[in-house]
């Protein structure tokens, strides 16, 4: 079971780990041996969340999930495989739980009334200023 808040842990059995070779440190050896790591997650199919957490997921990580509904992260940092899949878990748990916050509601704040005349008074000595530059008129 993997952790992502105290009321939603995913378990394992819905995680797909796929090792292959992938750029990274390694040199030579990177060729050789499959390092990278790619963790690969249903949306869709998970039974581990609700539907509005779904929906919310899918609206947050769009462009990380392809057409048929499955969420993939990679990393190909380190040198060992068992590394690559630590930090494929925690990128994992980290975008969950940004995608399953909720942001508080916007309030609605009003311009008040001193400022409005700070900005009125500002905007007449600007006039002002301007209105020096001109050439007197001619009557």
């Amino acid at each position: 079971m993997i952790q992502i808040t105290e009321k939603l842990s995913i378990p394992l059995r819905e995680l797909k780990f796929v090792a292959t070779t992938g750029s990274g440190p390694g040199g030579q050896h990177v060729n050789r041996v499959a390092t990278k790591i790619v963790l690969l997650w249903n949306v869709d199919l998970s039974q581990a969340i609700s539907n509005s957490q779904r929906s919310r997921i899918k609206r947050k990580l769009t462009t990380r999930i392809n057409k048929l509904g499955i969420l993939r992260i990679s990393s190909s940092k380190h040198r060992s495989q068992k590394a690559n899949r630590r930090v494929t878990i925690e990128r994992f748990v980290q975008l969950l739980r940004e995608a399953l916050k909720r942001k508080p509601p916007r309030k609605k704040t009003k311009v008040s009334p001193s400022q409005k005349a700070k900005r009125v008074d500002a905007k007449k000595r600007r006039g002002m200023i301007k209105s020096r530059r001109r050439p007197p008129s001619v009557e």
